[in-house]
Protein backbone atom coordinates (compact mmCIF):
# COMPACT_ATOMS: atom_id res chain seq x y z
CA UNK A 1 0.00 0.00 0.00
CA UNK A 2 1.49 3.41 -0.96
CA UNK A 3 -1.16 5.96 -0.51
CA UNK A 4 -0.68 7.24 3.12
CA UNK A 5 -2.84 7.65 5.94
CA UNK A 6 -4.87 11.07 6.04
CA UNK A 7 -6.59 9.70 9.25
CA UNK A 8 -6.20 11.75 12.50
CA UNK A 9 -8.25 9.91 14.55
CA UNK A 10 -6.57 10.18 18.43
CA UNK A 11 -5.06 12.74 17.46
CA UNK A 12 -5.22 16.25 19.41
CA UNK A 13 -4.48 19.89 17.40
CA UNK A 14 -4.26 22.88 19.44
CA UNK A 15 -5.41 25.58 16.85
CA UNK A 16 -5.22 29.50 17.29
CA UNK A 17 -6.98 32.04 15.95
CA UNK A 18 -9.85 29.40 15.30
CA UNK A 19 -12.85 31.63 15.68
CA UNK A 20 -12.60 33.47 11.87
CA UNK A 21 -11.31 32.90 8.61
CA UNK A 22 -8.34 29.84 8.46
CA UNK A 23 -8.15 28.79 11.20
CA UNK A 24 -12.09 28.14 11.69
CA UNK A 25 -11.74 26.37 8.52
CA UNK A 26 -8.68 24.44 9.65
CA UNK A 27 -9.98 23.71 12.75
CA UNK A 28 -13.22 22.04 10.65
CA UNK A 29 -10.99 20.39 7.94
CA UNK A 30 -8.95 18.70 10.69
CA UNK A 31 -12.04 17.57 12.93
CA UNK A 32 -13.25 16.17 9.40
CA UNK A 33 -10.16 14.16 9.69
CA UNK A 34 -10.75 12.72 12.76
CA UNK A 35 -9.48 14.65 14.92
CA UNK A 36 -10.13 16.44 18.58
CA UNK A 37 -9.30 19.58 18.89
CA UNK A 38 -8.22 22.59 21.44
CA UNK A 39 -9.44 25.94 20.00
CA UNK A 40 -8.13 29.15 20.79
CA UNK A 41 -9.72 32.66 19.69
CA UNK A 42 -10.91 35.65 21.59
CA UNK A 43 -14.22 35.83 20.97
CA UNK A 44 -16.29 33.58 22.66
CA UNK A 45 -19.80 33.62 20.14
CA UNK A 46 -17.11 32.58 17.66
CA UNK A 47 -15.50 29.64 19.07
CA UNK A 48 -18.81 28.62 20.32
CA UNK A 49 -20.16 27.92 16.62
CA UNK A 50 -16.88 26.14 15.59
CA UNK A 51 -16.86 24.02 18.49
CA UNK A 52 -20.99 23.24 18.12
CA UNK A 53 -19.51 22.04 14.21
CA UNK A 54 -16.92 20.14 15.19
CA UNK A 55 -18.93 18.13 17.60
CA UNK A 56 -21.47 17.35 15.29
CA UNK A 57 -18.58 15.68 13.24
CA UNK A 58 -18.21 13.48 16.93
CA UNK A 59 -14.61 14.97 17.53
CA UNK A 60 -14.72 16.11 20.93
CA UNK A 61 -13.39 20.31 21.35
CA UNK A 62 -12.01 22.41 24.08
CA UNK A 63 -12.36 25.88 23.66
CA UNK A 64 -10.59 28.74 25.46
CA UNK A 65 -11.16 32.51 24.87
CA UNK A 66 -7.90 33.77 24.94
CA UNK A 67 -5.51 36.84 22.89
CA UNK A 68 -2.32 34.99 22.24
CA UNK A 69 -0.32 37.84 23.20
CA UNK A 70 -0.64 37.07 27.01
CA UNK A 71 1.81 34.79 27.44
CA UNK A 72 0.77 33.65 30.94
CA UNK A 73 -2.67 33.60 29.53
CA UNK A 74 -1.51 30.81 26.49
CA UNK A 75 0.97 28.94 29.23
CA UNK A 76 -1.89 28.23 31.42
CA UNK A 77 -3.97 26.57 29.24
CA UNK A 78 -1.52 24.74 27.05
CA UNK A 79 -0.01 23.56 30.34
CA UNK A 80 -3.48 22.30 31.39
CA UNK A 81 -3.92 19.93 28.77
CA UNK A 82 -3.45 16.25 28.88
CA UNK A 83 -1.54 15.69 25.29
CA UNK A 84 -1.15 17.90 22.32
CA UNK A 85 0.02 16.19 19.01
CA UNK A 86 -0.23 18.66 16.45
CA UNK A 87 0.01 22.80 16.20
CA UNK A 88 -1.79 25.13 14.19
CA UNK A 89 0.03 27.96 14.83
CA UNK A 90 -2.73 30.25 12.76
CA UNK A 91 -3.14 33.44 14.70
CA UNK A 92 -2.26 36.57 13.11
CA UNK A 93 -2.91 39.98 11.76
CA UNK A 94 -2.11 42.56 8.98
CA UNK A 95 -1.84 46.30 9.16
CA UNK A 96 -0.75 47.62 5.22
CA UNK A 97 1.05 50.73 5.41
CA UNK A 98 3.38 52.14 2.68
CA UNK A 99 7.00 51.71 4.44
CA UNK A 100 7.53 55.89 4.75
CA UNK A 101 4.22 55.72 6.79
CA UNK A 102 4.47 52.22 9.02
CA UNK A 103 3.19 53.90 12.87
CA UNK A 104 5.58 52.37 15.70
CA UNK A 105 2.40 50.92 17.43
CA UNK A 106 1.17 48.71 14.59
CA UNK A 107 4.70 47.71 13.51
CA UNK A 108 5.19 46.17 17.62
CA UNK A 109 1.81 45.03 17.28
CA UNK A 110 2.57 42.91 14.09
CA UNK A 111 5.66 41.47 15.70
CA UNK A 112 3.68 40.71 19.07
CA UNK A 113 0.98 38.68 17.38
CA UNK A 114 3.10 37.23 14.10
CA UNK A 115 6.43 36.29 15.52
CA UNK A 116 6.82 36.53 19.78
CA UNK A 117 2.89 35.32 20.15
CA UNK A 118 3.72 32.91 17.28
CA UNK A 119 6.75 31.44 18.81
CA UNK A 120 5.62 31.87 22.33
CA UNK A 121 2.71 29.40 21.12
CA UNK A 122 5.20 27.04 19.27
CA UNK A 123 7.57 26.40 22.44
CA UNK A 124 5.05 25.78 25.06
CA UNK A 125 3.04 23.66 22.96
CA UNK A 126 6.62 21.35 21.96
CA UNK A 127 7.29 21.38 25.51
CA UNK A 128 3.93 19.59 25.96
CA UNK A 129 4.54 17.49 23.16
CA UNK A 130 7.64 15.45 23.97
CA UNK A 131 6.66 14.90 27.28
CA UNK A 132 4.34 12.01 25.40
CA UNK A 133 6.66 9.26 26.13
CA UNK A 134 5.62 7.65 22.59
CA UNK A 135 5.98 10.65 20.87
CA UNK A 136 9.01 9.51 18.84
CA UNK A 137 6.96 6.48 17.49
CA UNK A 138 3.88 8.06 17.14
CA UNK A 139 5.33 11.41 15.08
CA UNK A 140 3.89 15.26 15.88
CA UNK A 141 3.29 17.90 13.45
CA UNK A 142 3.38 21.61 13.89
CA UNK A 143 2.17 24.15 10.84
CA UNK A 144 2.59 27.75 10.85
CA UNK A 145 0.43 29.78 8.61
CA UNK A 146 2.54 31.98 6.79
CA UNK A 147 2.06 33.35 3.29
CA UNK A 148 3.04 34.12 -0.02
CA UNK A 149 4.16 37.05 1.54
CA UNK A 150 7.09 34.97 3.67
CA UNK A 151 8.84 34.37 -0.23
CA UNK A 152 8.16 37.42 -2.45
CA UNK A 153 7.98 41.11 -1.48
CA UNK A 154 4.83 42.92 -1.34
CA UNK A 155 3.98 46.69 -1.83
CA UNK A 156 2.56 48.59 1.58
CA UNK A 157 3.45 45.21 3.34
CA UNK A 158 6.87 45.64 4.28
CA UNK A 159 6.11 44.56 8.31
CA UNK A 160 4.21 41.69 7.83
CA UNK A 161 7.38 40.79 4.87
CA UNK A 162 9.63 41.02 7.60
CA UNK A 163 7.45 38.62 9.77
CA UNK A 164 6.28 36.39 7.51
CA UNK A 165 9.82 35.95 6.10
CA UNK A 166 11.17 35.48 9.80
CA UNK A 167 8.32 32.34 10.73
CA UNK A 168 9.94 30.55 7.17
CA UNK A 169 13.29 31.37 8.85
CA UNK A 170 11.93 29.92 12.63
CA UNK A 171 10.45 26.87 11.02
CA UNK A 172 13.60 25.61 9.33
CA UNK A 173 15.30 26.28 12.35
CA UNK A 174 12.38 24.53 14.15
CA UNK A 175 12.64 21.78 12.21
CA UNK A 176 16.17 21.13 12.36
CA UNK A 177 15.70 21.22 16.68
CA UNK A 178 12.79 18.72 16.73
CA UNK A 179 13.52 16.15 14.24
CA UNK A 180 15.11 14.05 16.99
CA UNK A 181 11.07 13.72 18.54
CA UNK A 182 10.14 13.00 15.45
CA UNK A 183 7.53 16.51 15.55
CA UNK A 184 7.74 17.70 11.53
CA UNK A 185 7.50 21.57 11.19
CA UNK A 186 6.33 23.48 7.72
CA UNK A 187 4.54 26.09 7.07
CA UNK A 188 1.16 26.87 4.42
CA UNK A 189 1.83 29.98 2.30
CA UNK A 190 -1.75 30.95 1.05
CA UNK A 191 -2.17 33.74 -1.73
CA UNK A 192 -5.20 35.98 -0.96
CA UNK A 193 -8.21 33.84 0.58
CA UNK A 194 -11.68 35.86 1.42
CA UNK A 195 -11.46 36.01 4.78
CA UNK A 196 -12.78 38.75 7.38
CA UNK A 197 -9.32 40.14 7.76
CA UNK A 198 -8.72 40.66 3.70
CA UNK A 199 -12.08 41.23 2.50
CA UNK A 200 -11.65 44.92 3.87
CA UNK A 201 -8.18 44.93 1.80
CA UNK A 202 -10.49 43.79 -1.28
CA UNK A 203 -12.94 46.34 -1.25
CA UNK A 204 -10.42 48.44 -3.21
CA UNK A 205 -11.27 47.90 -7.38
CA UNK A 206 -7.70 48.82 -8.38
CA UNK A 207 -6.23 46.57 -5.45
CA UNK A 208 -8.42 43.76 -6.35
CA UNK A 209 -7.44 44.07 -9.92
CA UNK A 210 -3.60 44.16 -9.30
CA UNK A 211 -4.20 41.02 -7.12
CA UNK A 212 -5.93 38.90 -9.36
CA UNK A 213 -3.55 39.84 -12.08
CA UNK A 214 -0.26 38.12 -10.08
CA UNK A 215 -2.28 35.30 -9.65
CA UNK A 216 -1.47 32.68 -12.56
CA UNK A 217 -4.40 30.79 -11.38
CA UNK A 218 -6.76 33.78 -12.44
CA UNK A 219 -8.70 33.78 -8.58
CA UNK A 220 -8.30 33.92 -4.92
CA UNK A 221 -8.00 30.79 -2.42
CA UNK A 222 -10.87 29.15 -1.33
CA UNK A 223 -10.95 28.58 2.35
CA UNK A 224 -11.08 24.93 1.76
CA UNK A 225 -7.99 24.67 -0.23
CA UNK A 226 -5.81 26.09 2.56
CA UNK A 227 -7.28 23.79 5.32
CA UNK A 228 -6.57 20.99 2.81
CA UNK A 229 -2.93 21.89 3.07
CA UNK A 230 -3.00 21.98 6.65
CA UNK A 231 -4.59 18.49 7.07
CA UNK A 232 -2.44 17.01 4.40
CA UNK A 233 1.30 18.47 6.30
CA UNK A 234 -0.67 17.55 10.32
CA UNK A 235 -1.14 14.21 8.89
CA UNK A 236 0.63 10.77 8.19
CA UNK A 237 0.83 11.57 4.16
CA UNK A 238 3.29 14.53 5.40
CA UNK A 239 5.52 12.02 7.09
CA UNK A 240 8.72 12.53 5.34
CA UNK A 241 8.10 16.44 4.97
CA UNK A 242 9.74 18.62 7.56
CA UNK A 243 11.35 22.31 7.21
CA UNK A 244 9.70 23.56 3.95
CA UNK A 245 6.73 25.31 2.88
CA UNK A 246 3.26 24.34 0.76
CA UNK A 247 2.66 27.52 -1.15
CA UNK A 248 -1.49 27.64 -2.07
CA UNK A 249 -0.64 30.51 -4.28
CA UNK A 250 -2.36 29.90 -7.73
CA UNK A 251 1.55 30.42 -8.83
CA UNK A 252 1.97 33.38 -7.68
CA UNK A 253 5.63 32.98 -6.42
CA UNK A 254 6.18 31.19 -9.95
CA UNK A 255 7.30 34.06 -11.45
Amino acid sequence: MFLKNYNLKNKTVFVTGAGKGLGRACAIALAEAGANLIIVSRTKKDLDEVSGKIKKLKSKCKSYVCDITNLSEVKKIINKQTKIDILVNNAGNNIPEHFTKVKTKNMEHLVKINTIATFNVAQLCTLKMIKSKNRKKIGGAIVNMSSQMGHVGGQIRSVYNMNKWGLEGLTKGMALDLAKYNIRVNTVCPTFVVTPMTRKFLKNKKFKKNTLGNIPLGRFAELSEVASAVVFLASDAASMITGTSLLVDGGWTAK
